[in-house]
């Protein structure tokens, strides 16, 4: 199973001006798709930071999403900083230059074409339907912060990060959390490879806890599911789906 980090980058985010929607995204998207999410780190516009957090993330997992920092301004340092994260230069990539020409015409300034300066052994990602390629270096995926533009660019890509699916069963109780700990304890110990969830909700008079169970293994989630209903008073049991 491939895992997988997010970086969100913007001091925007982190001093409340615009909610994230990016990453809440990319946690459904990676999910849907099979992948595990490890982590989902936000960051400021700060070269060093950035660096320090994508170089982390690039040796604990299969494969990084960054989102932001990427434009033409002062406080755009991406590029600069995954470069900086892997020790390499940057080059102003020749293909890439002709996409912003095209895209500007003759408003193009310096300013547009640095853009094109890349960290040295990117890769440019094309795709039908895409003004401007994912730019892919390693095992890092560079993405606009603009949720609109990401969510276009991540479609043309996202079958390359498919996996098994997870397989998942929720089971809603009336009981409270605390009664129901030695029951998922005892069915986590009985079933190891599955992941166990226990969600309290104080505003539904239907039920006290949604509990989900997840794993990759179809079997092992219904067996873990009939331990589950078999310690359970069914008085308790609000639905299994």
């Amino acid at each position: 199973m491939a895992r997988a980090e997010v970086v969100v980058i913007g001091a925007e985010v982190l001093t409340g001006k615009v909610t994230d929607a990016n990453g809440p995204f990319l946690c459904a998207e990676l999910r849907a798709l099979g992948a595990e999410l490890r982590r989902l780190t936000v960051v400021p516009d700060e070269l060093e930071a950035i660096a320090e957090t994508v170089r982390a993330a690039s040796a604990r997992v299969d494969f990084v999403i960054t989102t932001g920092g990427v434009g033409p301004t002062l406080d755009d340092l991406t590029f600069e900083a995954v470069a900086a994260a892997f020790g390499v230069g940057r080059r102003r990539d020749a293909r890439l230059v002709d996409v912003l020409r095209a895209f500007f015409g003759d408003a193009v300034v310096e300013a547009h074409l640095r853009m094109a300066d890349l960290p040295e052994g990117a890769e440019l990602l094309f795709s039908d339907g895409l003004r401007f390629p994912v730019v892919k270096v390693r095992n890092v995926y560079v993405m606009p912060g603009s949720p609109g533009i990401l969510r276009k660019k991540w479609i043309a890509l996202r079958e390359r990060f498919r996996e098994a699916p997870f397989v998942l069963r929720r089971v809603f109780v009336t009981l409270e959390e605390g009664l129901l700990a030695p029951t998922l304890e005892a069915v986590r110990d009985a079933e190891p490879d599955v992941t166990l969830g226990s969600y309290p909700v104080f505003d539904d008079p239907a039920y006290a806890v949604q509990v989900t169970l997840e794993a990759k293994d179809a079997a092992a989630v219904e067996r873990a599911t009939r331990r589950l209903l078999e310690r359970l008073d069914p008085r308790t049991v609000v639905r299994v789906a």
